[in-house]
Parts: C-alpha cells; structure tokens; sequence
C-alpha cells in the first residue's frame, strides 16, 4: 500500500494570511467573552495589530519566490507587493470603522436585529455603542483578499473569493443610519454575488475539462496545468473560451467593471462609508491582483484570443463610469462611478502583457487605494443631525464654512483627474505608456478621452464647494477624531507624495514584476 504523503508548507510564507485569519477567530470569542464597554478598543486594537504583523512578515518574505501548501499558493514579488498593499489599506480602513466621535457610537448599527424605521432602530440611531461584530468580519475579509491575490489554482480561488465576500455582504447591511438603503444595498450585493460566484464556479469546471486532454497529463486547476493545456490540449477550444468568459465574468464582477458593474452605486451608496472605503480600495486590489494572476500566468498562451475581448470591455467600462458620473446627484455615488471609470484604466494595464504594465497595474492599485479612502474620510466628516450629508446640493458653498477640508476634497478630486503633481496623473502614465508599447493604442485613446468626460464631474463638485454661498441647508463639517485625523493624513500624504516622488514606489513595483509559475 502506497504511503500517504503530505504537501510540504511553509509556514513563513504563509504567515500574513494565518495571523490575519487567526485575528478574526479571536475576535469572535473577543465578541463572546469580553465586556461589551471594553470591545471596541480591544477588537481595534486586536485588528490593527494583526495588520501591523502582517504586514511585518510580508517585509520579512520580500525575497520570497516559491509556490507551497501543495501548489495552491503562490508567493511571489506581485502576490507580496499586493498583499501588502491590501494590508496598508486595510489599516486606513479600520481606522475609519473605530472611528467614534464623528457620529456617537459609530456608523454601524447598535443592534442589527432591530427592525428598521422602528422606534427601536431610531432609539439606537442616537448613540448607542455601534456593533464590534464589525472587526472580525473584517479581519476575516482581509485575510481572504490575502489567499486571493496569492492562489495558484483555480478552486482556492473560489474559495478565498467566497471566504472574503460573504464578510462583505454582512458589512454593507450594518449602517447606523439610513438601515433600509443599507440592508437594501447588501440583499443586492448577496444576489449578484452569488451569480458571480457561480459563473466563476461554473468557468473552474470547463477549464478542469479542458485540461483532461493534456496528452500523459491528468487534469488539474492548478495554473501550471491551465497553462499547459492552453497550448497542448486535445479537447476542444469551445470548453477553454467558455471557461475564461465565465471565470472573467466572476473577476470583473468583483472589479467593478461594466457591464458587470450594476452593484457597484447602490452598494457604495448604502454601505456603511468606511466599508464602502474598503471596498473600493482594498477589494479592487484583490480582485485585480486574481485578474493579473489568471491572465498572466494560468491563460498566457491565449493572449491573442482574450485580449480584444477584455480590450472592449476596458472600453466600455471606462465609458460607463464616466459619462454616468456626470449626471450623479450624490457625492458616493459620483465616487462609485469613478470607481468604475477607474477600472477600466486598470484593465488597460492588464492587457499590456510586459513587466512593465503589470509594474504599472500595481503601482495604480496602491496610489488609488490611499487617494480613494482619503475621500472617503472626507464623505464621513460632512453631515447635518440626520447623518451624513451626500447629495451633491448640500455641498454647496462648504469652501466657505470649512475651507481646510473643501481644500483637501479639491486636492483628491484633482487626483482622481489625473492632474500633474498627484499620483492620479502618475498612475494614468504608468498604465497608459505600456499599453502604447504594447500597440494598443486605441485603449489609450479612450483612456484619455474619457478621463475628460470624467473631469467635470469632478470640476463641478470644486466650483460647487467654492463658487457657491452656503446655505441654510449646508451642512457643518465634523472635526475628526484621532484615528479619522489619521487615516486622512496618510490618503492626502500618499497622493501628494506618490505625485511629486513616484520613484521608490515605481521601482519597487518593478523589482515585484514576475509571476513563479
């Protein structure tokens, strides 16, 4: 009889997603055991001091380049620079969730049980403790985007993909106030999700057939496998293009990216504003770090068959976001669709299939990490008695009442234009030049063409702030907490830094260039 033999592990390599995964499961007997006045600054802190050793060990790992637990992970220079990117981000996050002198009590609900719009629920509105059931959803969501930009097969894909959404579908339902956009929002978010989930779930079965024709090879959804039987395998060609369309459909889901990108307002939207900060920074990066990973390594050999079909979809999600940008009436909603926008110009940097545009996909995904959850700082702090104040008409003349923080809005709406001197215009260029190398020039072209569509909305927003007389209706801005203070510093410091001296992030996003196939 044949002795079982089991996978080799390391565990230093592993590291990061064990102390993040670990975190949570504390967090929850934090939830069991600890006194309900004492959670929150034990579960924050709990929470950022797993990030913080995480992100230590992924220092410690930087010269990393193996593949371990069987094949399933992958750690190499993309997967550590985008962990640790997701893990930075994560921290600015959490600090946006601890947050609670903005609004008493926090922005999540106190009691998510209570019936929404009930005399209970209005009751807690006013300052009840919020919900530390929010750490570990968190802390569970971080170390799944973790597996997702590390897995080096298909199925642990999947499941890092559902361990890190299913966290977030619960978050979007948690908002202190407005309960019924909020539970609206994460019942949008649960359905669509799990379309995705089996679209993607659905493409892993066709690509395992497609694999089985590997002459003397069994089959398999490891990327090594998939890469082998792109260009060896006898099974027919209807089985791989199916499968890649259904896996893309799953990725682009997450991403944000039209036409898959119907969620995307209304869960921004109604999600608790540092949750939707989360997303919108922390989830982009996983989602693009699984896109770069399945399309650089496991479906390279197919470049000519997928890349026109990705390139249309880049086109058109640049197209949504911007144009749908322009007729929005609510400030998140504004930032959900240049979310979108956004998207489609990581996308052009993942069909630029040189080192130097997967460098510049990932230095995009850290510089719009910080830059978004900085504004979304600032959506936090703007707000009248019944919460935050979001339509657009109330932002009018706030450059008159709180001129600091309509400058610092201005400066990350500027950004996110693609001005000089901020990391929005450094991070087009490092997209947008190896896409030209590339010979996609039609890309670029729509790229720039729609980034100024783009930039009136954005422009309208700064001479709405400055230009206009406050009102009775504007609101006041809330002087930020120390952690808020925090997390803003850092968003406005990275944008202006990664701006003027892109260099050190550029070149370490260079040396991390290389997939381990």
């Amino acid at each position: 009889m044949s002795e079982l033999k089991l996978p080799s592990i390391d565990y230093a390599a592993l590291a990061p997603i064990l102390i993040m995964l670990g975190a949570a499961l504390v967090g929850v007997l934090v939830e069991a055991f600890v006194p309900r006045r004492l959670r929150n600054g034990v579960q924050l802190g709990l929470a950022l001091l797993a990030v913080l050793a995480a992100i230590a060990m992924v220092i410690l790992n930087s010269d990393d380049r193996l593949i371990t637990a069987g094949g399933a992970i992958a750690v190499d220079g993309p997967t550590l620079f985008l962990q640790g990117a997701i893990l930075v981000l994560a921290a600015m996050a959490l600090l946006l969730v601890g947050e609670r002198t903005v609004e008493r009590g926090g922005a999540f609900v106190a009691h998510a049980a209570v019936t929404a719009e009930s005399p209970e629920d209005r009751k807690q509105a006013e300052g009840v403790g919020g919900a530390t059931e929010v750490y570990p959803l968190m802390t569970f969501a971080i170390g799944g985007m973790l597996i997702f930009v590390a897995a080096n097969d298909l199925l642990t894909m999947f499941i890092s993909l559902e361990v890190f959404s299913l966290p977030l579908y619960l978050l979007c339902a948690l908002a202190r106030r407005r309960r019924l956009l909020s539970q609206e929002a994460a019942m949008k978010y649960f359905l669509l999700g799990a379309y995705a989930s089996a679209f993607f779930l659905f493409g892993v079965a066709l690509i395992y057939g497609f694999t089985s024709g590997i002459p003397g090879r069994g089959a398999g959804v490891d990327f090594a496998t998939v890469h082998a039987a792109v260009g060896q395998s006898s099974s027919s060609q209807v089985l791989l293009f199916a499968g890649m369309a259904l896996l893309a459909i799953g990725l682009l889901f997450k991403a944000a990216a039209a036409p898959f990108h119907v969620w995307t307002p209304d869960v921004y939207q109604g999600a608790p504003t540092p949750v939707t900060g989360f997303m919108a920074a922390c989830t982009k990066v996983a989602a693009f770090g699984a896109l770069l990973r399945v399309f650089h390594v496991a479906f390279a050999g197919a470049a000519w068959d997928f890349t026109p079909v990705l390139g249309v979809v880049a086109v058109l999600t640049m197209l949504v976001g911007a144009v749908l940008a322009v007729t929005q009436t609510d400030i998140k909603r504004l930032l959900a669709y240049s979310s979108i926008a956004n998207a489609g110009y990581l996308l052009v940097g993942v069909l630029a299939p040189t080192k130097s545009g997967l460098s510049g996909t990932m230095f995009y995904l850290a510089a719009y990490g910080f830059s978004v959850l900085a504004a979304f700082a600032v959506v936090t702090l703007v707000r009248d008695a019944d919460g935050e104040a979001t339509h657009l008409s109330r932002w009018a003349g706030l450059g008159r009442r709180s001129p600091f923080f309509a400058a610092v809005f201005t400066f990350i709406l500027l950004a996110f234009a693609g001005i000089p001197l901020t990391s929005g215009f450094t991070s087009k260029f490092a997209v947008f030049g190896p896409a030209l190398e590339a010979n996609q020039a039609w890309l670029v072209i729509a790229g720039v063409l729609t980034s100024m569509v783009l930039a009136f909305p954005y422009l309208r927003v700064v001479v709405m702030m400055w230009l206009s007389e406050p009102g009775e209706a504007t609101p006041t801005v809330a002087v930020p907490g120390a952690l808020t203070s925090a997390a803003l510093v850092i968003g406005v410091l990275a944008t202006l830094v990664l701006g003027v001296v892109p260099g050190p992030l550029l070149d370490l996003t260079t040396g991390a260039a290389e997939f381990v196939r």
